[in-house]
């Protein structure tokens, strides 16, 4: 027995080394009891939200009270961005359901969500195959792993996928549901009417609430639909909701979320979740191998997106773990070879509600498929959802580093605002933002606001790798009373080795072991210049305020060098780990309410190597 498994062992890795298939080489692995994972940052990330549930005050989540918004999906047309994503009341398969439509014109401002799907009514007395239940009051679930198609003639359809959840844990993507939606958006942002694309056999079309496509009297929107489904790579995306013997999926498998992309011999390269791979030499028709893990890629049950990069390199983003946190970057000169892992986002806001299948982290993430555009700047831009509550994009520069090599000298007052942050990481909740805007003296400023009982505002600068290095940097804190500033400076795991405190008591503090030690009195709207001589060998640095010397302290945790410097109006999050139970069966307090607002203003930084 012990022989026959090492030679299965054997003849498995053989055959995946005789394949032409997608692998991770690299050496670096997550640990999952911090949420970054102890990954080194990409440089000039900016995650950004987009909405934000709230259930007691809809008014400020563009009307709707519903808190389950999940698979955001993203295309780039007409220079705008148009993201859809889905959304139920309070957990997943919990009908009923609707899709949403947000647009940008820069990924940064960000339209209030319209429903483009609204919610279905089953008729009833609907009874699903093999089930006794029968449908009664009783709305369909929207499902779908395809968000977005636009045609050769440049017309961009919107698809949604109606399912039917008989109860919590019924499977809406069984091939028993309803059928898949589609609609034109229009270039003046209007949405054409609503039609079924593709039925499940087992509905009755006569019950449809919406007409079938070939019935539209636009001849140019039936030909798009028509160049859809004629379009392999498209229809391998439909294989969960679609009958289990539709003829228009190549690979009938049990498998999911698919993305793809082509290398220079246009072979396709297709991922699902976990990090299953196969390699298409005829577009998607044929697929070389049934799909296997990729060796080396660490993923569960969550998505991977696949991509090629506009600097002719690929990336792969996904969640490196058995959880679905961190949100990692790993990027290949070939599309097959994956020889690193950095960070894109590391941060898990608190769920504000709990709810069916919700799972912390920010996960789910699909890019901008190819033909579905590309954004004016080049970047590689993804969308998630966090927490399966909020959703949210990123930017990944193009192309992807790690480093910084040269020292740093910025000030905010006299850089272009367009590219003032390119080199900076912001996390930027919508009510903890991050931007540039004027500080109380009228110039331009990194500011951070925030208003956010259960996130907060995040700037970070990746330094010169240093043992010693010296960073300057000026804050106008706008209030003494509230809010809190920590500035952390850490080697490239994100371990901190200082703490620096702008506190909510009008004093600076630092963090010395296990208590804060005062620095001085701090007032509103005044400019404070700060100086701090770092020195990793003597385990010590000393800090200097408007030019005079506060003190020498000790690091209240070694590192091996200094890596970055972070500013965040919050303190450090350690919930959820990787033993919270799955589910959150409750809300938290005060959910949909504000904090009265803190803002803090970065007028300038500087990092000096000194060796």
């Amino acid at each position: 027995m012990k022989y026959s498994l090492i030679i299965l062992l054997f003849a498995t890795f053989s055959c995946v080394k005789a394949q032409d298939t997608v692998r991770y080489t690299g050496n670096t692995l997550v640990n999952v009891d911090y949420h970054h994972g102890q990954l080194t940052p990409a440089v000039g990330v900016h995650n950004i939200q987009t909405f934000r549930a709230n259930r007691e005050h809809p008014e400020l989540a563009g009307g709707s009270n519903w808190t389950y918004n999940h698979a955001p999906m993203l295309a780039y047309w007409n220079n705008t961005f148009y993201l859809e994503y889905l959304s139920d009341p309070v957990g997943e398969h919990i009908p009923p359901s609707q899709s949403f439509l947000q647009t940008s014109k820069d990924g940064y401002n960000w339209s209030k969500p319209v429903v483009v799907f609204p919610p279905y009514k089953i008729p009833d007395g609907w009874k699903k195959e093999g089930q006794n239940a029968v449908a009664k009051d009783l709305f369909a679930v929207m499902h779908q792993r395809m968000g977005f198609f636009v045609s050769k003639k440049n017309r961009l359809l919107v698809l949604a996928y109606y399912g039917i959840a008989l109860d919590a844990k019924d499977d809406p993507n069984d091939g028993k549901g309803i059928g898949r939606v589609v609609r034109e958006i229009l270039p003046d942002g209007k949405f054409g009417e609503i039609y079924f694309i593709r039925n499940n056999t087992s509905w009755d079309k006569t019950k449809s609430a919406y007409p079938f496509y070939t019935t539209a009297k636009d001849k140019g929107f039936v030909e798009a639909c028509d160049e859809l489904l004629g379009t392999p790579l498209m229809m391998q995306q439909w294989v969960e909701e679609a009958d289990r013997d539709d003829a228009l999926i190549p690979l009938k498998k049990e498998l999911k979320a698919f993305s793809y992309y082509h290398l220079p011999n246009k072979n396709v390269v297709g991922l699902w979740k976990h990090a299953l791979t196969s390699i298409s030499k005829d577009e998607g028709k044929t697929w070389q191998y049934n799909p296997l893990r990729a060796p080396g890629f660490v993923n569960s049950n969550a998505k991977i997106w696949g991509q090629k990069l506009s600097d002719g390199r690929y990336a792969t983003v996904y969640n490196p773990s058995e959880f679905r946190w961190p949100l990692a970057i790993s990027t290949s000169d070939n599309g097959l070879d994956y020889n690193n892992l950095l960070l894109v986002n590391g941060e898990i806001t608190t769920m504000r509600y709990g709810g069916n299948f919700k799972s912390y982290g920010p996960q789910y993430v699909r890019g901008i498929e190819e033909g579905n555009g590309t954004p004016s700047d080049k970047n590689l831009w993804v969308t998630y959802s966090m927490n399966k509550e909020d959703i949210w994009v990123a930017k990944i520069p193009v192309p992807v580093t790690a480093d910084v090599t040269e020292n740093v000298s910025e000030d905010f007052a006299k850089m272009p605002q367009e590219n003032a942050l390119n080199l900076w990481n912001i996390y930027s909740p919508l009510w903890a933002s991050v931007k540039i805007e004027n500080a109380p003296d009228g110039s331009k400023a990194l500011t951070l606001r925030d208003k956010d009982k259960f996130d907060y505002a995040k700037a970070e600068r990746v330094i010169p790798n240093a043992k010693k290095i010296d960073i300057e940097f000026s804050i106008i804190p706008a209030q003494t009373n509230k809010g809190i500033l920590n500035i952390e400076f850490q080697d490239e795991k994100g371990t901190p080795a200082v703490r620096l405190i702008i506190d909510s008591d009008s004093l600076i503090k630092a963090k010395v072991g296990y208590r804060n030690s005062g620095i001085q009195n701090y007032e509103p709207n005044k400019k404070y210049d700060f100086r701090i001589e770092l020195d990793r060998n003597k385990r010590m640095y000393d800090v200097y305020v408007n030019g005079q010397k506060k003190g020498t302290k000790l690091f209240f945790a070694p590192v091996a060098s200094f890596k970055k410097v972070v500013f965040r109006t919050g303190e450090v999050r350690r919930y959820p780990n990787a033993d919270t139970p799955t589910d959150q069966n409750f809300d938290v307090a005060n959910a949909g309410e504000q904090d009265p607002e803190a803002i803090f203003y970065l007028k300038s930084f500087k990092a000096t190597k000194i060796n």
